[in-house]
């Protein structure tokens, strides 16, 4: 709590002194202080819970300060802020606390309502009580004592919050000049101030920007469609809520052009298309691959690849319920297959297949394009681990995998162009997996199996020349081979060049594979070695603990002679006992005897 007021946001200087001071004019940074506000406590991860309890913490902590107490412990009476109380900036920033509070509230049950539709009515009392604070706040610096700034602040800031309110109704007009409101007011702020402090302004001014365009597409500017969906290339998309609503609104879109949707051509078949999922998939399909074509970067063109992915999954496993349910359209199916021809909802859920592998195809092969482009670039951070060879290797076995499940899809055995084109199309991924499989093998000067592997990139490369005579644009959407077979070429003479010299002009060798072995520097002063780890903190110079080597111990002598000495007998000097008898027993009893 303690760190909590020090952290909290304060206001500025020139406002403090200006506190007490009932003729001079108040003033207060609505967009600053939320801003920060939110940054500070919870809204930087989404946390709506922690900034309200913040807002419910400094209100009390203002009423404190100020004197404004609501009643006391034993009965709550309702007070306002009024014209007449302003003497302090801080009763502003109460009302505006209280806005901050029930809009984050309303956000927080936005979130829950995902779960739990029944707390959508809550959330929109919450906001109608933000908005009702944001007004009340309005009338407040219409008092000729607040600051110009402070008044249009607070005007953009209630039509902000109004605009909130007609969004959730789904009143698109009202929303719509709520927004374009809170838009001009903002703009103008940010044209009348320095570019340092119109950074917030225009800010606010992209936020929503989204939320126009929505409101004006669903009022029937068909135009606004366009923009939306450009703005769903950018990596937030609008962000929060308006990014669900995006989403919403491409489904919505389709769904309505889905309508009159029907049937789909493929390779000279036409199928009938009764699902409601898969039509809405093959409509967005064309405006999907476009987008992914007009990608800007390669972390956005992995993204919608991800999301073209995850809808073809959900269609494919849509139709294969509808496979497993119909039980008549199951046996027409085998007894099609039995004459040659599959069902049309088998060669429907072969087609989504299709585009699903081929879309796999299409990401790896964009993934290694942009490995290859880091692979020939020179690695300034050593420390740093570059991609290698083997990153590229790996993805050319999943587009392999791809291909092989592309020849055995049902219905499409009989189709020899087909299989031709795919054969095709795997011997091209099959040279450029071989040409990185043999660059593996320079990295570790293994000269005769990379030269090898290279001319299977030569051989593969001519099969695909000669293929490709009898199938027109076979090659279109396929790696340039005429590149591959150049930049092989000019890898060939220089590796042979290597393997004579031996050298490490060609191909440098990583630091961990230069020494294969520990040996210490005392053991190998006969051989030079370029050993980096010698200059480090610690360098390998000798072997600690030294290894055990035998030494002569210590002789053990044995008295050998001892057994051979013969002793003089000693049986004069023995006592000799038992001959006294009873006798002799009493006399010693009775000390007489000795």
């Amino acid at each position: 709590m303690a760190a909590e007021r020090q952290n909290e946001v304060k206001i500025s200087p020139v406002e403090e002194n200006k506190e007490n001071s009932i003729d001079e004019s108040l003033g207060v940074e609505i967009l600053q202080i939320i801003k920060d506000s939110q940054q500070q406590h919870g809204l930087r991860h989404g946390d709506y819970q922690r900034y309200r309890g913040y807002c419910s913490r400094r209100l009390r902590r203002l009423r404190k300060t100020l004197g404004f107490k609501m009643g006391n412990r034993h009965k709550f009476t309702g007070k306002k802020v009024t014209v007449e109380m302003l003497s302090d900036n801080r009763h502003l920033l109460l009302v505006l606390m209280e806005a901050e509070r029930a809009w984050s509230y309303a956000m927080q049950l936005k979130q829950e309502a995902n779960t739990e539709p029944r707390k959508r009515f809550h959330l929109l009392a919450r906001l109608r009580k933000a908005a009702k604070h944001g007004e009340q706040l309005e009338k407040l610096c219409e008092s000729p004592r607040v600051d110009a700034k402070t008044k249009l602040e607070a005007q953009a800031y209630t039509a902000y919050l109004t605009g909130m309110v007609q969004f959730e109704l789904q009143e698109w007009k009202s929303a719509m000049e709520a927004f374009n409101k809170c838009k001009t007011i903002y703009e103008k702020l940010a044209s009348a101030f320095t570019e340092e402090q119109a950074v917030l302004f225009y800010q606010r001014v992209e936020e929503i920007s989204p939320n126009i365009r929505y409101c004006a597409y669903n009022i029937g500017d068909q135009n606004a469609i366009n923009d939306l969906m450009q703005m769903r290339l950018s990596a937030g998309g609008g962000g929060g809520m308006m990014a669900e609503k995006l989403e919403a609104l491409i489904t919505q879109t389709r769904a309505k052009q889905a309508a009159v949707m029907s049937e789909v051509e493929w390779r000279g078949r036409t199928v009938p298309v009764k699902i409601d999922k898969a039509r809405i998939f093959l409509l967005g399909l064309a405006d999907n691959e476009a987008a992914i074509t007009q990608a800007d970067n390669e972390e956005t063109k992995e993204r919608l690849y991800e999301s073209l992915l995850a809808e073809c999954r959900d269609t494919i496993q849509a139709v294969r319920e509808e496979l497993r349910t119909d039980a008549k359209q199951r046996e027409r199916a085998t007894e099609g297959a039995e004459s040659g021809k599959v069902s049309n909802l088998q060669y429907l859920h072969s087609y989504l297949t299709y585009i699903k592998l081929w879309t796999v195809v299409k990401r790896n092969e964009s993934m290694a394009h942009a490995l290859q482009t880091k692979l020939k670039e020179p690695q300034t951070d050593e420390n740093k681990r570059g991609p290698r060879p083997q990153d590229l290797i790996r993805l050319y076995d999943i587009i392999l995998q791809s291909l092989a499940e592309l020849s055995s899809l049902q219905g499409l055995e009989e189709d020899h162009t087909f299989q031709k084109e795919v054969a095709l199309k795997t011997l091209v991924y099959k040279a450029y997996r071989c040409f990185y499989i043999a660059q593996s093998y320079v990295l570790v000067k293994k000269w005769s199996e990379a030269l090898v592997l290279y001319e299977r990139v030569l051989k593969y490369t001519r099969e695909v020349q000669s293929k490709a005579k009898s199938l027109n644009n076979s090659l279109k959407d396929l790696p340039d081979v005429q590149e591959l077979i150049a930049e092989v070429n000019a890898e060939k003479y220089s590796l042979q060049a290597a393997a004579i010299l031996d050298t490490d002009d060609v191909a440098e060798v990583p630091t961990q594979q230069q020494i294969k072995d520990n040996t210490p520097l005392s053991d190998r002063l006969e051989n030079f070695r370029l050993d980096p780890t010698l200059l480090s903190k610690q360098p390998n110079l000798v072997q600690f603990p030294p290894d055990f080597q035998p030494i002569p111990c210590k002789p053990l002598f044995f008295d050998l002679a001892l057994n051979h000495v013969a002793f003089p007998p000693l049986d004069d000097k023995v006592e000799q006992k038992g001959k006294g008898g009873i006798t002799g027993y009493f006399r010693g009893f009775f000390g007489f005897g000795s």
